[in-house]
Parts: structure tokens; sequence; C-alpha cells
């Protein structure tokens, strides 16, 4: 909406504070400023308000608003007095608004900082957190203008705006006066208020996918009256997969005489329909999609598949038009998948959807898939249809113009008919969301992702999302740390799948290999060490084993403590007369199910070559569709996400799974602080406790990779159960407040967006003020100023380099070490400037030699998408050349240090390799820390490269350090929850 003339330039309209939410029903709305044009919508809306909200409001009998009322609330300076609407459809559903005010509690400027706040929100819509939502985005506003505090004056009998207040999560002061509770409300964000936030975020998102995935009726707009076409099969396939809602063929091109198509009612619009449509599949060219969704919102049809290609993947105008059908479907409340969607499926029997172009329902199971692209998904589904696995949903969000993977994370984090999770990305939207996302589903179920697109630097076509700028690997590394497991490609994806679906996950990296081929045993056992896992020596049971024999072995190998896992390995039997014999492949399934069952709870996987009916027969072993049980982590204890608090009680999951299931009735704002995110977990959810279908592979690598993932993602499950800590460095080391105000005043008032790079003297003072020394070098633009600077700095010395080409060149003569007299230092500057250069050009400087040691490199980076990125690895070659660098967000924890300096390749330099002296990583972790630290609190701090850190036995030196400071990228994610406008 565009600004009313009478709005100085000073107060223009604050289009940012628009927004997208989901409300706690899984609706969405929009958030805005109120503006003059509003009046008869206001009038509109409070007239719709029962006498009792209006009273709870006036705090007096108030039936309808008068004209000096109605200016007052649609006339705001956007500074001292603000007011934000909720709407649906245009219309108002409820609204907030502030007034600044004095110590004595009348109208205020600036630098006054607290603000009086009241709330009005439909009857009709009280209980789906709409006063909620307003709270979050109006104390953002506030804090945005200056104002600290929010009072308000509430009705003892208001319960449900006491509670609002209440369960926000913010500092709160409470008293009773002159027949009111009167309310304080500290504005800054608490790691309570953003649990709060993130609580109700997962739950609304959830729910919004599980309307989606569950409706009570479909209507498939654009079904044909001939056989063929995209509507048409649609139609097709919901009623072959057997739809327990009920199911419309709309098409404005029927007949008017058509009653039936396909054996489900036909209509010209969805207005002749009488009853509820929960969800519209919509099959329809591009140019009568608006018409469509125009058609869906006036009748109250909760979410929208758009199958309709001729969007952004065909270029800037078709990228408009996704944006406008993302704006129009939101304005009535509805979410998308697509456009230019493959479609969605749901086995659940209470449901049995199947509103996609996939022609065979997959079978029922607990695999739960998402994907970017309609071709992937087609191969996935064929994939695990081949394998005999089934899944619990399936969505395929073609252009993901609103519905993504972080949508599909909360929806899975709570289906209890989900156990594992699988991604195809093609790009991520919210990077930071996802990596918190992905990090609290991976710790009571796995998420198995496979990254498209990973080397071009841009988005697929119809992918309108910010670009990361960091390195592939520096995103799987990231991945790593929130516990998902990334693979390389769909096939890979489909292996761990399944073994994740169907084995419980292994104690540690010991693995049992059995069969009655040794060739195929070795095979085996190399693909084991080239995984990192520890494989026992090959058990050869001889081409003449038995299914018995393979049964017992199976058996032992179960029972031996000395191994966490078993991989068997099969070939067809050689009969009497020398040919190959395939063999009864169900025999020597229902001898392994039978071992595995009996057994100690390990993972088991199989490699066959050509025994045919094995796979089936492993597959159908049991359903992958039985109830389970209470996930329980590695040590047998419930599970539940990192940073839970112990014996925290389970909550129950609040998605309901039947067909157009209502969210449960609620008469008030839910207690946030009673489920905060991360502090609660499904019913159902995880591996199984017991082995279920045996996964087989038909190559040992296929197997032993996939079992390698599967023991990676169980040490992180292990440790996530007791996460790493923050240190908070409060000793006179660390100047917080001191690092502020230098920051501040090396910026100044006005700072350039492109930043600015400090100087060796600023770094040097800036890192100090979080007790990182950087030793000082002093500039030496003759051999006389550098014989000064060693005399200062005391012998021995090093003479450097520092022009941008030789900074950190030692190879190309530029440094020279162990300088310890001045005839050494005169001889040293002669032989480089001989060599390099001029003086001028060299830029050479003297710093005084550090204690020998491992030459590290120590960096920091903020990444627009990602965020703040900590990464390590040592100088020279390895890090530069080889690529062998670590990554973790910060901020990082006492585990991501340890982690990060052990995780590279040339880790055991650090450790004694080949005799060498260990050097010191608890002080190298205690840098790595302090530098998360300090960028985690001064997000202006934008860049920091700490090169070289010579780690010695005792202590480290950092020898140089480049800073680079500039104002602070935006943080979304940590204002109010909003939707993504992609």
């Amino acid at each position: 909406m565009e600004p009313t003339p009478e709005l100085s330039p000073h107060h223009a309209y604050p289009d940012h504070w628009e927004a997208d939410v989901v409300l706690r029903d899984g609706g969405t709305a929009r958030i805005r400023p109120i503006t003059t044009e509003d009046a008869e919508r206001l009038v509109s809306f409070y007239e719709q308000v029962s006498d009792e909200s209006k009273y709870y409001r006036f705090f007096a009998p108030y039936p309808r608003l008068s004209d000096r009322d109605v200016h007052r609330f649609t006339h705001h300076d956007y500074v001292d007095r603000v007011g934000l609407a909720v709407t649906i459809g245009g219309e108002f559903i409820g609204t907030v608004r502030f007034d600044r005010i004095n110590d004595q509690g009348r109208p205020a400027s600036a630098p006054a900082d607290e603000a009086e706040v009241a709330f009005l929100v439909q009857d009709a819509h009280q209980g789906r957190g709409v006063a909620s939502a307003l709270l979050e985005h109006i104390a953002a506003v506030a804090r945005e203008r200056g104002i600290r505090r929010f009072a308000a004056e509430v009705l003892p009998a208001n319960n449900k705006m006491i509670k609002v207040f209440r369960d926000a999560g913010y500092t709160q002061q409470r008293s009773f006066e002159d027949g009111s509770v009167h309310l304080t409300l500290d504005l800054e964000p608490t790691e309570k208020s953003l649990a709060v936030q993130r609580g109700r975020e997962q739950r609304a998102e959830a729910r919004s996918v599980q309307r989606l995935l569950a409706p009570g009726s479909v209507a498939v707009i654009g079904a044909g009256r001939t056989p063929g076409g995209v509507g048409r099969t649609v139609l097709r396939n919901l009623l072959a997969a057997g739809f327990t809602g009920r199911t419309y063929a709309v098409n404005r091109a029927f007949d008017e005489g058509l009653a039936t198509l396909d054996g489900v009612p036909a209509h010209r619009s969805l207005g002749e329909i009488d009853e509820r449509v929960d969800l519209a599949v919509i099959a329809v060219p591009a140019h009568r999609v608006p018409e469509a969704v125009a058609d869906c919102g006036e009748h109250g049809v909760q979410g929208l598949v758009v199958l309709s290609a001729g969007y952004a993947e065909r270029g800037s105008a078709g990228r408009e038009l996704q944006r406008e059908l993302v704006r129009q479907a939101r304005s009535y409340g509805m979410r998308i998948i697509g456009p230019n969607a493959f479609g969605i499926i749901n086995t659940a029997e209470s449901v049995r959807l199947n509103a996609s172009l996939a022609p065979e329902s997959p079978a029922r199971g607990r695999i739960g898939l998402f994907t970017q692209s309609g071709a992937i998904g087609i191969a996935l589904l064929s994939g695990l249809h081949r394998r005999g696995a089934g899944l619990s949903s399936f969505i395929s969000a073609g252009n993901r113009a609103d519905v993504s993977g972080n949508d599909f994370l909360q929806y899975s984090f709570e289906d209890q008919d989900t156990d594992v999770a699988l991604l195809y990305l093609e790009s991520l939207g919210n990077p930071r969301k996802f990596t918190r996302l992905a990090r609290r589903t991976a710790a009571v179920k796995p998420v198995v992702v496979v990254k498209g697109a990973r080397h071009s630097g841009t988005n697929p076509p119809g992918h309108a999302v910010p670009v990361s700028r960091i390195p592939d690997a520096t995103v799987s590394a990231l991945m790593r740390q929130a516990g998902v497991i990334r693979v390389d490609t769909v096939t890979e994806m489909v292996d761990a799948g399944l073994l994740l679906a169907g084995q419980p996950l292994p104690a540690g990296p010991r693995v049992a290999i059995l069969g009655n081929s040794e060739s195929l045993g070795l095979l085996t056992y190399d693909a084991c060490l080239a995984e990192g896992l520890r494989p026992r020596p090959p058990r050869d049971l001889t081409t003449a084993a038995s299914p018995q024999d393979f049964r017992d072995a199976l058996a032992e190998a179960l029972a031996d403590g000395t191994c966490d896992a078993v991989i068997v390995t099969a070939i067809p039997w050689v009969g009497e007369n020398g040919e190959a014999e395939t063999g009864d492949g169900e025999v020597l399934a229902a001898a392994l199910r039978g071992a595995a069952a009996g057994g100690p709870a390990k993972p088991v996987a199989v490699v066959h070559v050509e025994i045919g009916g094995l796979a089936e027969a492993l597959a159908a072993a049991s359903s992958t569709a039985a109830p389970r049980t209470r996930p329980t982590t590695l040590a047998g204890r419930p599970a539940a996400a990192p940073g839970a608090p112990t014996g925290a009680a389970p909550a129950t999951a609040t998605a309901p799974t039947g067909p157009g299931t209502e969210a449960p009735p609620e008469t008030a704002e839910p207690a946030g602080t009673a489920e905060p995110a991360g502090t609660t977990e499904p019913e159902a959810a995880g591996p199984p406790a017991r082995p279920g279908r045996i996964p087989a592979y038909p190559a040992a690598e296929r197997a032993v990779r996939a079992m390698a993932e599967a023991v990676k993602y169980a040490q992180w499950r292990r440790q996530a159960a007791t996460p790493g800590k923050v240190p908070e460095f409060l000793d006179e080391t660390t100047d917080e407040p001191g690092a502020a105000a230098l920051i501040d005043t090396l910026l100044g008032p006005a700072p350039d967006p492109r930043g600015r790079p400090l100087t060796h003297d600023e770094a040097r003072e800036l890192l100090g003020r979080y007790g990182i020394p950087v030793r000082p070098t002093l500039p030496a633009p003759d051999p006389e100023a550098a014989v000064a600077a060693a005399a200062r700095l005391g012998y021995p010395v090093a003479l450097k380099t520092t022009a941008p080409h030789l900074r950190h060149r030692a190879d190309l003569g530029g440094v020279r070490l162990d300088l310890t007299d001045e005839d050494a230092l005169r001889r040293a500057y002669a032989e480089v400037t001989e060599l390099l250069g001029k003086p001028a050009e060299l830029l050479p400087v003297v710093q005084s030699m550090a204690p020998r040691g491992v030459d590290t490199v120590v960096r920091a980076s903020i990444d627009a998408a990602a965020g703040a990125v900590l990464s390590f690895g040592l100088a020279g070659a390895p890090s530069e050349l080889l690529g062998d660098t670590a990554h973790r967000l910060v901020p990082a924890t006492d585990r991501d240090a340890a982690e990060l300096i052990r995780s590279i390749k040339a880790a055991p330099v650090l450790f004694g390799w080949r005799g060498s002296a260990p050097v010191d990583t608890p002080a190298l972790e205690e840098l790595l820390l302090r530098l998360s630290r300090l960028v985690d609190d001064h997000p202006e701090v934008v860049s920091v490269a700490l090169e070289p850190v010579v780690v010695a036995p005792q202590g480290l030196t950092v020898l140089g350090a480049t800073v680079r400071l500039a104002p602070p990228p935006p943080r979304g994610d940590l204002g109010p929850r909003r939707l993504p406008n992609y």
C-alpha cells in the first residue's frame, strides 16, 4: 500500500512491516500497518466484534466507533503512534496499536522508550494465535522505533489477553491497580521468548502442511471431459488410491447437464459445491489460474496444489506472475504447493491421498519424501517402489513458491507416521532456518538430503531465493553439524533411507561380514575400510552354505558383543553339475529374518548377486507401516532434541492424521512457555528399536556406504543428547562493551554499506578486546627502519613482505626467519629487495619470532544466506591447494571447537604425527571459541582471518590478522515469524 499524502516524508509508509504469517491452525494471514484508507474496514471489523470483547478492550460498553475514534485509529505517524492489522481476504480480523508515553503515562515522543499497547481480535478468529503473532510484530516495530517497554491495562476477567502477555516469554512485571491488571513487558528478546516464538512457528507450519496432506475433500480444477490431460490424470489417481474423503471435478467447460465425471460430482465452478472443499488441485493454463485461485478463496479452500506451468521457470515475467499467485493465495489464507508441481501423496490408511501425476500410489511406509523436481520425484518413487519400500508422505514442490523443504521438516518432526525424512533440494531459501530445523528433527529421526545445483553458483529456474556464496564443501560441513545425512545422489539417498527406516541404529563402527563368497566378502571388507568403519575379517561360509548356515552365522554375529552391525553377502549356490542355481530367495530371506528377529537389536544389510526373489522377500519381511513405540536414545532413554531438559514430559503430536480434521479447539493463546521449541518430540519417530525389513543392495559399496552414514548419524545422535556449551568468557580478557564502542567509532555515524578493512593496529585492538592477542609488526620501509624495529621488538626477528601478491608466500622468498642480529637482518633486507623489488612495492615489516609449532589458519565470515561460519585448517597447501578445511556455524560450542580441529584430514599433524611433539590443542580450541564469540556478539564483524596461527607444544601465537567491518546484514531468523517472499 502507498503512504497517504498527509504523512510527512520522515514518516513514510513502512512497507517492510508487511508480512505473511501462518496462524496456529495452519491458515495464513497478512499483517500490515493501518492507513487512512482503512476507515471502512475498521468500522466493518468492529461491528463483527462481540460486546464482551469490546468491553474488554475499552473497559466499558462501547457498541460503535465514533468518527473521532475511526480517525484516531487510522491516522498514525509510524513512530510514536503505530497500528497494525491482520487481514484475510482484505478484511481485518485483528488489530494492535501502541502509543508512546512518558513516565506519567501521557503521550510523548522520543527519547521516551515506553508505549501503551492494546489488542482487539474478532471473536470468530480468537484461538488461532492472531494476538500472539501481532505481539511479535508490534514488539519488533517498537524496538525499531526505540521503544523498550510495553505497558498494558487488562481487566482481570480477560484471561485470554493476560495469557498472551504471560506466555510471550518476555521479562515482565505485573501489578493490580484500580481494578485492572497492569502489565509491563521488557521487549528485549530473551532465550525464552525466542523459544516460544519458534515453538509456535513449528506447530503452525506443521499444521499448514498437515492440512494439505490430510484434506477431507479435494476438488480437481481443470479435470478434462475426455481421458488424458493433467487434471483428468490426477482425478483418476485420486480415485485409484481410494481417497477416503469427498472428490469433485471442476471445469468451467463442462456441459450444464453433466452431473458426474468418473463417478464423482462434476461442477462448472467451486461456487456450485454446497459443501466445504479443503484442497484444490489446479490444472489449468497459467492465465486462468488467478480466476481459479479467487474462486477457491471465496469458497474457503484451505490449500492449493498448482500443477500449472508457465511461471518463474519462464523468466522474469513468469517470476512476477508467480509472486502475484502467492500474494493472491495468501490473501485468502491459503498455502500453495507449486506452481509447476508434480503433486502430493499421503498413504495413511485414514486418508489414502494421491493428488499427483504418479500413476501408482506407493505402498504405505515410514519414509517421508520431499523433492523440488518432478523428474527426480518420479525417479525416487520408482526406485523406492522397486526396492519394496513404502512412503508415509510425498511432496513435489515444483518452483517452491510457498511450501518449502523447511515446512516439510516442520511437518516431519511431528508426523507419527514418518521415521525418516528424505529431501531432494535444489536451493535453500533460508539456510539458517533449515539448519536449525534439521538439527531439531535429526535429534529424533534421520534427515537425508541430496543437494542439486551444488557447483553452478546459481539457483535452478523458478527458484527465486538468495544465492549463498559459500562453497559447497562448507554447506556440506554445516549440514553435518546439524545432523543431516548429506549424500551425493538420489540412489545413495534411497540406499540410506531404506537402512534407516528398517533397521536400528548401530552402537559403533564395528562391522561383522559373513557370506558364501570369499571375494564378495573381501570387497565388502575393503569398502568398510574406505568408509572409515572397523570391519572384522570376513567369515566365509563357503558356496555350500545353506540358508540354515546363514541363519546360524548371523545369529552368532549379532550375539557377539564386539560387533555393532552385520553385512551379509550372498551369491547363487552352485549345483552338483557345476551350474549356478538362483536358489530360493524366500527361504534365505526367512532365515535371515529369523536370526535378526531373535538376536540383539543391531542393523543388518544384505549384499546379493543375482539371487532371485531375495530382495523382494526381504522387502516384504515385515510391514513398514507398523505402529512404532516411542523413540529412544541409544542409551535407552526417551529421545529429545538437543537442549531438552532431563525428564521433560512428552507432548502429544498436534497434527492429526484423519482427513478434514481441525486443530484442537482452544480459547486462548498457547502456553508457549510450557512447550518451547526443541523440548518436545513426536510420539513415534526415528529408526526402529528392533529390526524390521532388511535392506538388500546389488553392490557391496552401496551397502557399506549406507551403513557408514548410519554409523555417523548414530554418533551424532549420541553427542546431541548432551550438547556442548558456548563459553561466556566472563573475565578480564573479554570486553564486549568496549568492542562495541570501538566498532561504532571505526564504522562512524554513516558507515559505507560496503564496509571497510581495519588496519593492523585497529585489528589488534579489536581482537584484543576478546582476549585474542596478535603479535605486533612494525613497518620497515628501509634498512634503518628495519634495524630500529628489531631493536624495539628484540631479536630474533622475522622480515616479511606484506604486499597482497606476496602475503603468506614464503615459497617466493618474501619471508626470512630467525634473524638473530643486525647483520643478518641487513643481509636479509638486501636479498629480499634485490630478489622481489623495491621496498615501496614489497611493504616489508619486522616481527619478533614466535615459538616453533604448526602453522594454522582460522577464519570467520558472514554469508548473507547461511550466517556466520567459523573455519579452520592448516596454513598453506593443505587448506589452499587441497581444500582441507573444516567449518562450523557460529556460535560454536566447546564440542564444535574440539571437533573442528579434529575433522580435517591433516589433523594428525597436530597430535604428534611421526614422532613430532603434540601441539597445544586446548589453546587452539579456546582461540576458536573466542573468535566465534566475537562475530556472534558483533555482527558488524563480517570477516576475520587469523593467518598464520602458530600452535606450539605450549600456547599459540597469532602472527597476522585481517578484519573487515560493515553494517550488519539483516537477521531474519531473529525477527518475528513471517513467511518468505521468493
